[in-house]
């Protein structure tokens, strides 16, 4: 059995020949030959392991220029035990949320040396939420984040166990897996005491659909904001995230002058509460006023400009690949940086994880209650 070479040159003389197959696709073992090395020196430079020498690191790099030698990703996968390659698991994927955390997590995963494999799901069945974790099983993912805003994805997820790491966002599994959230309570909480402290009555309220973690958060937060204000809490209008569907039950909320404020759930549906209230006649914000959420970047230049509260969506992204990292990093044992257990209370939103701070952006559609 021959010894492997040491991490260095090799002597004059030995090794430096530059030739390869004819036409061939040159291939580690033509990079250790012309450097004078071992294969495993190559490896070791392809992986930036620290023990290599510079002067050896160096020699095989002029070596892979000169042979215009490029690694594939199964050579490294076979050198470190890893694929370099993570999957995203996610729903609802055209939405504007979940749409700037995927770029967002692409473009960490790029910084970091990472590809993503993403799997965009629409269907709320187990089987779906199945063959995407072996889908990406299959492809050898070194660790998996699931973008899972309803609650019948947090129960699959809790019932589809990964051999992988894994981070969740939104919907916490109760079993430690580390978990990254926007502060939905906090948010609402915000829109509702602004619409408030300006003089209104009350908030009348569009809530996104039933089973959506944040919009269950936003609705139970604007409720317990009203409530210890003492305010009068009508029944919330369900909407379905769309404009149109704000558009609908703004019409139904613009027939009524007792009606003043309107915190919709994201700004979709306030856009197209915007609109109802035009057709009918009810002047924004001089007598009614609207919040939305989530700051798109359209929220800025309507008419009026939208008020409305700010989710840092990528550094949702940033958050939860670092997490996704740390565990692939770090030691074997229970994930890190989300313990399990009963929290404070509900304004700490899902129940473990770092929790992604919000901000409300005032613009001219809100404003003091009519008389």
């Amino acid at each position: 059995m021959n010894a492997s070479a040491p991490d260095g040159p090799a002597p004059k003389g030995r090794g430096r020949s530059r030739r390869n197959f004819a036409g061939a696709r040159p291939v580690m073992d033509d990079v250790a030959r012309l450097a004078g090395v071992s294969k495993q020196t190559v490896s070791r430079v392809l992986n930036d392991n620290p023990a290599v020498r510079p002067e050896t690191r160096e020699t095989v790099l002029d070596a892979m220029r000169s042979l215009g030698y490029r690694p594939s990703r199964s050579a490294r996968s076979l050198a470190s035990g890893r694929t370099r390659m993570l999957g995203v698991i996610s729903f609802d994927a055209a939405r504007y949320g979940p749409a700037s955390i995927l770029t967002a997590i692409n473009t960490a995963a790029q910084r970091a040396g990472y590809l993503v494999s993403s799997i965009a799901l629409d269907t709320a069945e187990r089987d779906t939420v199945v063959r995407a974790v072996n889908r990406l099983s299959a492809e050898g993912a070194d660790g998996v984040i699931a973008i899972a805003p309803q609650h019948w994805v947090r129960k699959a997820l809790a019932e589809v166990r990964l051999d992988t790491p894994l981070v969740v966002l939104e919907n916490d599994l109760g079993d430690g897996t580390p978990l990254v959230t926007a502060d939905s309570w906090t948010g609402a909480r915000k829109a509702t005491e602004h619409l408030l402290r300006l003089g209104h009555p009350t908030v009348r309220h569009i809530a996104g659909p039933t089973g959506w973690t944040s919009a269950d958060l936003r609705a139970e937060s604007w409720r317990a904001t009203l409530r210890a204000a003492g305010a009068e809490v009508p029944e919330p209008l369900i909407g379905d995230w769309s404009a149109d569907s704000g558009y609908e039950l703004g019409r139904r909320l613009a027939e009524r002058p007792d009606v003043t404020a309107v915190f919709a759930s994201n700004d979709q549906m306030a856009l197209g509460v915007l609109r109802a209230c035009h057709e009918a006649g009810r002047h924004v914000p001089g007598d009614v006023s609207v919040v939305g959420y989530d700051d798109i970047p359209e929220a800025a230049h309507l008419l009026p400009p939208l008020t409305t509260v700010r989710t840092d969506f990528a550094e949702i992204g940033r958050r939860s690949l670092q997490l996704l990292l740390t565990q692939i990093d770090g030691p074997p044992g229970p994930p890190s940086g989300s313990p399990s257990g009963p929290q404070s209370g509900p304004q700490s939103g899902p129940r473990s994880g770092p929790v992604v701070p919000v901000e409300l952006i005032i613009r001219r559609s809100t404003g003091p209650a009519p008389g």
